[in-house]
């Protein structure tokens, strides 16, 4: 029996595998969903950060606040203190907040299905302790969240969105196969937290680093492969794959 999605609003959030019209617009497309409200931003990780530049501390700042930088998606090097703020500010943590800010604005619908797709550059230096960062009941005043963590970072996404917006049905895609074995170690590393946080906060995962169909394999890096357009960014055919499975997977899913 065919499920009618059309009245569903999507949101989405992640890195530059998934900004602009990449899997989500597919899913949008083949759901037939009613928006498609994507803040994904290229580079981004889950993560907030400090950083020194030039002997200036840079650190990550709350979204909309006073003198609140902006975002960037560079990543060449830089020594710039104002572009480095903006590269800080990169991350789930302030585009989460982007994103309810500009629903409680008016403008954008309050989505009743969210998707998060992170982790492809995160620092597995930077993993943090699921256990630790599951602790407790309440975001507020709980030093075990530590959001310069990716376990941290994670929690505290998802459950933003599942407080601001309880009707929503929240999903977290594990990051898609890259040419290289050694990122893809890296890879498994952060997917043993999605399964973890996002298991605990009852979230649903859609693995496709092992289900969707690109494959490390068939890939090269730096170079065009099977669907990987330099072994890392899906071409146009990698983008409609991994839609049509995440399709598959959040439409069979839905209740």
């Amino acid at each position: 029996m065919l499920k009618d999605f059309s009245k569903l609003n999507f949101g989405v959030d992640g890195d530059s595998i998934t900004a602009g019209e990449q899997w989500s617009w597919h899913v949008y497309n083949i759901l037939g969903l009613a928006s498609h409200h994507n803040v994904a931003v290229g580079t981004a990780v889950w993560y907030k950060r400090k950083l020194n530049i030039g002997g200036t501390q840079v650190d990550t700042q709350e979204y909309g606040c006073e003198g609140f930088a902006g975002i960037s998606d560079g990543w060449e090097p830089c020594d710039d203190p104002s572009e480095m703020q903006k590269r800080v500010n990169n991350c789930a943590v302030v585009h989460i907040q982007r994103f309810i800010s500009e629903v409680k604005s008016g403008e954008q619908p309050v989505p009743d299905v969210f998707a998060f797709a992170m982790g492809t550059n995160d620092d597995e230096n930077l993993l943090g302790d699921a256990d630790k960062a599951l602790s407790g009941k309440s975001l507020e005043n709980n030093e075990d969240i530590d959001p310069y963590t990716e376990a941290g970072a994670m929690r505290w996404c998802i459950q933003r969105i599942m407080e601001e917006f309880p009707k929503c049905r929240v999903f977290v895609l594990t990051p898609i196969q890259t040419a290289s074995p050694g990122h893809n170690k890296k890879i498994e590393k952060t997917i043993a937290n999605i399964y973890k946080i996002a298991g605990a906060m009852s979230a649903q995962v859609v693995d496709c680093f092992h289900n969707c169909g690109i494959c490390e394999k068939f890939e090269i890096e730096g170079a065009q492969g099977k669907y990987l357009k330099d072994g890392l960014h899906p071409g146009e055919n990698g983008q409609a794959l991994e839609g049509a499975y995440a399709a598959k997977e959040i439409g069979n899913n839905l209740f």
